[in-house]
C-alpha cells in the first residue's frame, strides 16, 4: 500500500493524529526506535525519520519498538471516527457516502481510503457497495423479495442490482436462498494483518494476508463449502479480534471460537490433535503421527498441517522438527519463532 507523503505523515506525527494510527509507523534514525503516529515522545527533525507501512518492515530494518506507545502490541480498538462511520452505514444500507459527504463529517477521504485498504484490502466506496450486496443477500435468503431489496439498497433498477449481485456473489439474486456466503475481514496483529472468514456456523479462515499459499487456500475453501468470499461484517469478528488481542498480550491461552473445518477425515484428525498441544509446548511431526496412532504418517502429517486454514487458533506453529528446528510454517519461520517465544514468556 502506498504511504501518504512525508509532509502529511510528519504533520500527523507532530499532531498525534489518531486517524493515521495503523496507516504508518515512524522510525527514528537517531534513537533506533519506531513509534505509532500517536506517540507522545518528543518529535525528531523530519530528516531523521523513516516511514514504514508495517511493523515487520521496521523490525527488518533494525528498529526496535518504542517503550511508550508500544507499536508491537495490537491496537485496542477501531478508532472512534471509524466506529461512528461503520455504525452509520450499517444502520443505513441504502446510504452512499461520497467524498463531499465524508468531508462534511470531518473525515479526509484519502485517509479513510488508506485505512480501508490496509484493514479490508479495498477502498471505502467498494466496501459500501459490498456491504449493500451482503445485506441484500441476507434479506433475500430469509424470504425477502429481490425487487424490494434492489431498491432498498439504493439501486435505481432491478437489472443494475442483478448485475452487481452476480458480479459480487457469482450467483443470481434468486439463487441466494440456497447459498451461504463466507464474510471476510482483516484482523490487525503485531505480526501483520490476518484475513478472517466466517459463515453462519463459525470461523473457517484465519491466515496472514501475505502467506504464499493464501490464494490456494481460499480456492480450496470456496470449493469445499461451495461458497464465495465477500468483505463485510460478521457477529463473530468482534469476539475474534478481542481474543486475538488477548492472546498477543499474554492474557489468553485457549480460544472460544466456533470453527468450521471442511476437509478429509485424516485432515480433521490431524487438526484435532493439533488443538490438543498445550500452550507453550511443542511437538515433533513424529510425535504428532504417534498421537493419531499412525507413526508412519510423518509426511502426511506435515501436509495436513500445511492445509490448516485457521492459524494460531489451530496451533500448527507448535509443531517443530525432530531436532528442534523451526521448520514448516506457512506464515513464515520468523512468525513461528515469535509465537513460540510469546507463549514461552507467558506460560506460567
Amino acid at each position: 500500500m502506498q504511504l501518504p507523503t512525508r509532509e502529511i505523515m510528519y504533520k500527523a506525527l507532530c499532531s498525534r493524529d489518531s486517524q493515521f494510527d495503523g496507516i504508518f509507523f515512524a522510525a527514528i534514525r537517531t534513537t533506533g526506535i519506531f513509534c505509532r503516529p500517536t506517540c507522545h515522545a518528543k518529535k525528531p527533525k523530519p530528516e531523521n525519520i523513516e516511514y514504514y507501512a508495517t511493523i515487520q518492515e521496521a523490525l527488518q530494518n533494525g528498529y526496535r519498538p518504542c517503550k511508550f506507545c508500544q507499536p508491537q502490541l495490537p491496537q485496542e480498538s477501531i478508532p472512534e471516527w471509524i466506529k461512528t462511520l461503520l455504525i452509520e452505514i450499517s444502520q443505513n444500507p441504502h446510504l452512499r457516502l461520497k467524498d463531499y459527504d465524508l468531508r462534511q463529517r470531518g473525515i479526509e477521504p484519502a485517509t479513510l481510503r488508506r485505512w480501508f485498504l490496509k484493514k479490508h484490502g479495498i477502498t471505502f466506496h467498494a466496501y459500501q457497495r459490498l456491504l449493500r450486496i451482503n445485506q441484500a443477500f441476507k434479506n433475500i435468503k430469509h424470504g425477502g423479495k429481490v425487487s424490494d431489496h434492489a431498491f432498498d439498497t439504493g439501486y435505481q433498477s432491478l437489472s443494475g442490482f442483478t448485475d452487481a449481485f452476480k458480479k459480487t456473489t457469482g450467483i443470481s439474486p434468486n439463487q441466494a436462498k440456497d447459498q451461504e456466503l463466507v464474510i471476510v475481514t482483516r484482523i490487525s496483529t503485531p505480526l501483520g494483518p490476518m484475513l478472517a472468514g466466517a459463515n453462519q456456523d463459525g470461523l473457517c479462515l484465519l491466515e496472514f494476508t501475505d502467506r504464499r499459499m493464501l490464494e490456494t487456500q481460499i480456492k480450496r475453501l470456496t470449493k469445499l463449502l461451495k461458497t464465495k468470499l465477500i468483505p463485510g461484517e460478521h457477529p463473530l469478528f468482534a469476539s475474534l479480534s478481542e481474543q486475538i488481542n488477548q492472546y498477543f498480550l499474554g492474557k489468553r491461552k485457549k480460544f472460544e471460537i466456533p470453527l468450521v473445518l471442511p476437509g478429509s477425515d485424516f485432515q480433521k484428525q490431524v487438526w484435532q490433535v493439533l488443538q490438543e498441544i498445550p500452550y507453550g509446548k511443542t511437538r515433533s511431526y513424529q510425535q504428532q503421527a504417534i498421537a493419531i496412532g499412525n507413526p508412519q504418517a510423518v509426511r502426511a502429517i506435515a501436509r495436513a498441517n500445511g492445509e490448516n486454514r485457521i492459524a494460531i487458533i489451530i496451533p500448527c506453529h507448535r509443531v517443530i522438527g525432530a531436532n528442534g528446528e523451526m521448520v514448516g510454517y506457512g506464515g513464515g519461520i520468523w512468525r513461528k519463532k515469535y509465537l513460540l517465544d510469546l507463549e514461552n514468556k507467558y506460560n506460567y
